[in-house]
């Protein structure tokens, strides 16, 4: 007997590399243990390298309708899964149809084991649901999951395109995979107490939740087979369901007595009337505390936008964007680009000041990926109305509300990009930016950066520039 052992519980990798070389020597199914490391051994099985008495082979079949199966089913929990991919290999080297024999019982034993670990992915995709570190700097988001089967590194790059803007951990008893915003770091399992409980967004997520709950088409029995009562626990929409399911039949009886709903009023047709409205947002936390919403001005027919962060401590107390030290500096390097200012739209991505009290004064603090998204709806009829040939973006936060995505400002600076409905934009520093660097070198050295940036601006718009 020989014995092969695999780093981790779903080393497809080590499996295949080993298989092959396993393959090349001819050894039988029967002669080979498969073991993870850290698991218990077979005392009586031999090292690989005893396997060279084996007659030697060198063409290897492998069928791609194996290698998808073989890589799903080797996440299955089945402690024989290993031994099965194997054997399924082994015959296959003399039954090249085999796999299109679905009666066959190892055939049909890794489409079972594939089937399990598909629904699972999906069920991971669905319920895992991210909670903010309150105390993190910067924000960080934790989930907790309870997998069946070993599909956490297989997941694992899912979420980080999905949730590439923002960082995160998702905890489970086995593994545990971390993103820090550029790139994924797994690591041991933990405990449902290493993650936290809830957080400030539960009730929203929660309001929604009930809000898209449609009591005329509730079917109990599919919605409990497509979210099993085990995920509920870590659900903050679960609490609700009960009550939802336990009224739907008076709701939906409500529903049918009810007049048709009137069609919702038009959108806004001026920016004048667009800023009224924004007076009284709500749509984010941000306005409990702000002294009033800082929309952006300008002429309706501007060429060209300027998009900040958000409102500063003199924005929020005049209501007017850029006229605190940034928008001074900000005036100073347009006027040096050659742009005048009254023919410029500037705004901001988020249109309530967040700040933090120390004492008297009230110090910045960056808005969060979810601020950021409630207000991009005001920032989305500003752009619909004026119509701007080019977006300058200002700062990261800028970025990310134009693009959707995390960009880097080094990167990105001097190059021509567009936004996903094809309006130019470029990517600059935000003049706050300029203010808190600590050396006069590098003051003067960034801000001429900066100039230059809106000078290209000036050129892409007048036709003369070049990215």
């Amino acid at each position: 007997m020989i014995a092969i052992t695999l780093g981790r519980p779903a080393d497809f990798e080590g499996w295949r590399a080993a298989a092959r070389q396993l393959l090349l020597a001819w050894v039988p199914p029967d002669e080979i243990h498969w073991q993870i490391e850290g698991e218990t051994a077979d005392l009586f099985a031999k090292p690989p390298e005893l396997a060279s008495t084996f007659q030697s082979r060198r063409d290897i079949l492998v069928p791609r309708a194996f290698m998808g199966l073989a890589e799903e089913a080797a996440c299955h929990r089945d402690p024989e899964r290993y031994a099965l991919l194997y054997r399924l290999l082994w015959r296959l080297q003399k039954q090249p149809k085999l796999m299109h024999d679905v009666a066959d019982p190892d055939v049909r034993q890794i489409q079972i084991l594939a089937q399990a670990v598909k629904r699972d992915l999906h069920k991971m995709k669905a319920f895992v649901r991210f909670r903010r570190i309150m105390t993190a700097e910067p924000e960080h988001y934790v989930a907790w999951f309870e997998p069946e089967q070993h599909i956490v590194d297989v997941v694992a790059p899912f979420f980080a395109r999905r949730f590439a803007g923002m960082r995160w951990s998702i905890l489970t008893p086995e593994r545990s995979v971390h993103w820090d915003g550029v790139s994924l770091r797994f690591g041991p399992g933990a405990s449902r107490s290493d993650a936290p409980l809830e957080d400030q967004l539960e009730e929203i997520w929660r309001t929604y939740f009930a809000s898209v709950f449609n009591p005329a088409r509730l079917k109990v029995k599919a919605m409990t087979s497509e979210m099993p009562k085990k995920y509920w626990r870590n659900l903050p929409e679960a609490q609700l369901i009960g009550p939802l399911i336990r009224d739907a039949g008076q709701r939906r009886d409500a529903m049918i007595e009810e007049p048709m709903p009137q069609p919702p009023p038009a959108p806004p047709a001026t920016l004048e009337q667009l800023a009224r409205l924004a007076q009284d947002c709500t749509r984010c936390p941000l306005y409990q505390h702000a002294s009033q919403t800082v929309f952006g001005e300008g002429p309706a027919d501007a060429p060209l936008m300027l998009v900040g962060e958000q409102p500063g401590d003199q924005e929020d107390r005049q209501g007017r964007p850029f006229i605190g030290p940034a928008g001074q500096l900000l005036d100073q390097a347009l006027a040096e680009a050659g742009i005048a200012r009254d023919q410029v739209y500037v705004t901001n991505a988020v249109k309530h000041f967040k700040f933090e009290p120390r004492g008297k004064r009230r110090l910045h603090k960056r808005p969060n990926n979810g601020e950021i998204q409630q207000c991009r709806w005001w920032l989305e009829q500003e752009r619909a109305l004026v119509r701007p040939k080019l977006i300058v973006a200002m700062g990261a936060t800028a970025a990310y509300s134009l693009l959707q995505t995390t960009t880097s400002i080094s990167k990105s600076r001097g190059r021509q990009l567009a936004t996903p409905d094809g309006t130019a934009l470029l990517i600059t520093v935000h003049p706050s930016f300029l203010l808190r660097l600590p050396d006069a070198a590098s003051k003067a050295e960034q801000y001429h950066l900066f100039v230059q940036d809106l000078s290209m601006a000036a050129g892409l718009l007048t036709g003369g520039g070049h990215a």
